[in-house]
């Protein structure tokens, strides 16, 4: 019998596996928790840091078998008995049965504390998300991703060794040079060794023992495994096509929009950051703010300039565009695009937004997300952009519409848009 005791030192994350069990099992309420986080963390503070949360410790429970209060035979042994003997009943104690009492100020530990990793966070948090329709339109760039087994090699590490073809050629190369067998050898060795015990047929005695010397030679001529019947198991680095993208961020900045209504804007679009950052890598952003003019920029302007001005949808679109006719073909990317605004539009402008997003927006975009936000109280009735839009919906464009007015509603909003067509049904 082998005993090993393992002598290494326990690793930082020694219960990880356990970790993950439970992440696994208390999903759903581990999930609810890091939504409710998102909903009151600043904006600068998504998905930063390690996050401690709060789940119900009644979800917790895991199914177990219990005995019946009802029926069996049973046998209770009672240390230090000197009242009872076995049949007779013990009376009930006054006060009611055992157990601990509730806590007499009303509080208690009804909740379990548990630390969730950034990773393990926006794991949870992007669950079952993707970008819709995505294809591989560029196959020409490609990647090295991991290895892929190439068939066999004469040389290799020894660790890579494959037995099974190893034996085979091992055996093919045997019975075509007629190696003796072990059985054959073992065989002569008894009859020679019972014609030497009776003394008889010297002449077949010597016979006998020139073929084992004959076959023995033989046998040490042509090994049991010889170099040239190795072979190793071959990998190559794979190349894999990559998917490009690219995802246009639109945003109204004009002075229609409260502070409270671009909270709202960056919020969905550092969530659509955060998402494709961690679930793609070959996506790039584009950072659109628009007012009554419109401009590309970079990712901190994006999000913290404080900008203001007029209200022209058009322009927006028209740098969208411009860009993609300079840096993005459409026959070699798959094109995104999300818009954050409050619905306001110069009236004016509005055909002309129509035209644009019918005519050449729309028709190079894989996917079109349109995000209206707004105070609850001043959807009195449906926006311009948002008539117009939904003509847009109307006639089969790859196009979808929501309404924020919370904070709680982002990430709802935000999984109905990017979560399959299929799973969602």
């Amino acid at each position: 019998m082998v005993n090993i005791v393992d002598r290494r030192l326990n690793p930082k994350d020694k219960s990880l596996a356990n970790r993950q069990r439970f992440i696994r099992r208390a999903k759903r309420q581990i999930l609810d928790a890091v939504r409710d986080i998102s909903a009151r963390r600043k904006v600068t503070e998504v998905g930063q840091k390690e996050e401690s949360i709060r789940i119900p410790s009644d979800g917790l429970q895991e199914p177990a078998f219990h005995k019946t209060s009802n029926g069996g035979t049973r046998h209770h042994v009672v240390p230090g008995n000197k009242e009872y003997r076995a049949g007779d009943t013990i009376p009930r104690p006054e006060g009611g049965g055992g157990g601990s009492g509730g806590s007499p100020d009303g509080e208690g530990e009804d909740e379990f504390q548990f630390s969730v990793r950034r990773d393990e966070f926006l794991d949870l948090f992007f669950e079952n998300l993707e970008l819709p329709k995505l294809a591989r339109t560029q196959l020409s760039t490609v990647e090295q991703e991991g290895i892929q087994r190439a068939g066999f090699s004469v040389s290799g590490s020894p660790a890579s060794l494959n037995l099974t073809r190893t034996m085979r050629n091992s055996l093919s190369r045997r019975l075509a040079l007629r190696r003796p067998k072990r059985d054959e050898i073992l065989a002569l060795d008894r009859e020679i060794d019972r014609l030497e015990r009776s003394g008889k047929e010297p002449q077949r005695l010597r016979a006998l023992v020139q073929e084992r010397e004959a076959l023995t030679r033989r046998s040490r001529l042509i090994p049991y495994i010889d170099p040239i019947d190795l072979r190793y198991n071959r990998f190559v680095p794979t190349p894999r096509p990559i998917s490009q993208a690219v995802m246009f961020c639109l945003m109204d900045v004009s002075g229609s929009m409260t502070e409270d209504m671009k909270d709202l804007a960056k919020r969905f679009f550092m969530l659509l950051y955060l998402f494709l950052e961690r679930r793609y890598r070959h996506v790039d952003l584009v950072f659109i703010r628009h007012t009554h003019i419109a401009q590309e920029v970079d990712e901190d302007t994006f999000f913290y300039s404080r900008e203001t001005g007029g209200t022209l949808v058009s322009p927006a679109l028209d740098e969208m565009e411009r860009v993609v006719r300079e840096r993005y073909a459409p026959g070699e990317w798959n094109i995104y695009a999300a818009q954050a605004s409050d619905g306001d539009n110069t009236p004016s402008n509005t055909p002309l937004t129509l035209q644009t997003m019918d005519g050449t927006i729309l028709p190079l975009c894989r996917y079109f997300a349109y995000i209206e936000v707004a105070q609850e109280r001043d959807w009195g009735g449906e926006t311009v952009l948002w008539q117009a839009y939904e003509r847009l919906v109307a006639a089969g464009h790859p196009m979808a519409m929501r309404k924020v007015h919370h904070r709680a509603d982002i990430f709802p909003v935000f999984q109905d848009l990017f979560t399959p067509v299929l799973r969602r049904a």
